[in-house]
């Protein structure tokens, strides 16, 4: 066959959308996985589509499954494909890119790439006081994939930043100082963004939550709408208590050919782009900025032969506004176009781990009904410490698909900061937030610069200093810290 026959097209798309009360009448996630990857085989028109998977990779949720690949293989007819399972730290575009790149060099002709989560099961039944239990497997993936590094530095635990939202808050204060904007402009801001995701997600079959809230309402914390990170509110936040499942059916095109599946339903892959390169929060020397996302994005757009005011689509990670502001950023999208094809995590729905595979199906969904020629969905992992990108087109491209690792150039274009586990004296805010928790005091949160060019991060329970902090501009300001607590 000729390289053109092994170029990578996505034949099948599959979603599964549940949302039951009775978390006893839910599916469990692998269940929703078998429902993904049985629409995506009938999404073929092709019975023996399915039968011909020859590898089957799942990103790891909120489950216990030991080999959810292999079981899915054996329910699908084919027994034989390789499983392969990733922990919580590997992008969902690395799955995605390692199946083209697998057919691209002849090494497979159908790879399937599926996922689910059960969020709201979970929800209702702790809610209940019930279990929601779930099969067990005992064999182990063929292979299984895992992050070198941890995704977050023990300082960061220890300022009781244990989830990402707290860290991206702090993300974001360093970009709305980069940028100039007051407290009050950037909150509009970010409420007017937002706003926009959920108009496309009230338009998205899909979607969780199809309600389509306004930017004030996103804005101004309520009852039903509390702060989780200043400024972040809940409706800021990837809504990930969902039930959904995806699942990509991609082969050859020697193989969809053979399988007689029409060429207009096939979505061809022009380039997958990563960076694995992993710098904790606190250790980075510019906070606004994303090396990963200029450097792999770029790349993954110039490799599709493309420039990025000729993507027709996108949908850039959403899981909180930093993320979508960063990408749009380093890849030159300006952030009054559309940004999402789903609506985004908060509103189309956030299943932990694999949201790419939704974006990525309705990207397809939408080529195909001629919505545009190309898209491009990105991916981030951790607290965008790892970020992916692929491209799509609904026609085939002149050149063969392309796959590459920026990991080893991000790192020579990351400045970073020695971490050091308390200071005592006058440092300089670097990035702040003020949490809250259900029950619990705002507490405020910062990171400094030391004098001696250290990073140390301090909190305070003072109420008057976390209101001021959820007013004012912080970062740039000298403050009095000592040991892990800010002072003055």
């Amino acid at each position: 066959m000729t390289d053109a026959d092994h170029r990578p097209v996505l034949v099948g798309i599959g979603v599964a959308t549940r949302r039951e009360d009775d978390p006893s009448r839910a599916l469990e996630p692998m269940d929703l996985m078998l429902e993904a990857v049985q629409a995506a085989g009938a999404d073929t028109g092709s019975p023996a589509a399915l039968r011909g998977v020859q590898s089957v990779s799942v990103p790891r949720g909120r489950w216990t499954y030991a080999n959810p690949a292999g079981e899915i293989a054996r329910s699908v007819g084919a027994p034989q494909a390789q499983s392969v399972l990733s922990t919580v730290g590997v992008l969902q575009q690395t799955l995605i890119g390692n199946a083209c790149e697998r057919i691209a060099r002849g090494e497979t002709h159908t790879e399937l790439v599926a996922g689910a989560d059960a969020g709201y099961r979970l929800l209702r039944a702790q809610l209940a006081g019930v279990a929601a239990p779930e099969r067990t497997q005992t064999d182990a993936p063929d292979c299984l994939l895992s992050p070198k590094d941890e995704l977050r530095h023990p300082v960061e635990r220890r300022s009781g930043l244990a989830m990402p939202v707290g860290l991206y808050a702090i993300l974001e204060s360093a970009w709305r100082a980069s940028n100039g904007w007051s407290v009050a402009e950037h909150r509009d801001r970010i409420a007017r963004l937002w706003a926009g995701l959920a108009r496309v997600a009230a338009d998205n079959p899909h979607a969780w939550n199809r309600r389509a809230p306004d930017a004030a309402t996103i804005r101004d914390a309520s009852a039903g709408n509390p702060l989780q990170a200043f400024p972040y509110t809940r409706l800021h936040c990837s809504t990930w208590n969902v039930d959904q499942a995806g699942a990509l059916l991609l082969c050859s095109a020697a193989r969809a050919a053979e399988l007689g599946i029409p060429r207009h339903r096939w979505v061809w892959a022009l380039a997958s782009t990563e960076s694995n390169h992993m710098v904790a929060v606190s250790a980075r020397a510019r906070l606004e900025d994303c090396p990963g996302a200029r450097l792999a994005g770029r790349a993954a757009i110039e490799a599709a032969g493309l420039t990025a005011d000729a993507l027709d689509l996108v949908d850039l990670y959403s899981c909180f506004p930093f993320a979508v502001q960063s990408y749009a950023a380093a890849l030159g999208l300006p952030p009054d176009r559309d940004l999402t094809v789903t609506g985004g995590m908060p509103f189309a729905g956030g299943p932990y781990n694999n949201y790419v595979l939704q974006a990525t199906a309705r990207a397809a969904e939408r080529l195909r009904a001629g919505h545009g020629r190309t898209a491009l969905v990105s991916s981030v992992s951790g607290v965008v410490t790892k970020q992916g990108f692929g491209v799509w087109a609904a026609t085939a491209p002149a050149q063969g698909f392309h796959r590459a690792d920026l990991s080893d150039a991000v790192a020579r274009g990351t400045a970073t900061r020695e971490v050091i586990d308390a200071w005592t004296g006058p440092a300089r805010v670097a990035g702040f937030t003020v949490l809250h928790g259900r029950g619990q005091a705002p507490r405020g949160v910062a990171l400094f610069d030391t004098p001696g060019g250290t990073r140390a991060m301090a909190t305070t329970d003072d109420p008057a200093l976390v209101d001021r902090m959820q007013a004012e501009e912080f970062v740039g300001r000298t403050l009095q810290v000592r040991g892990d607590t800010i002072v003055a």
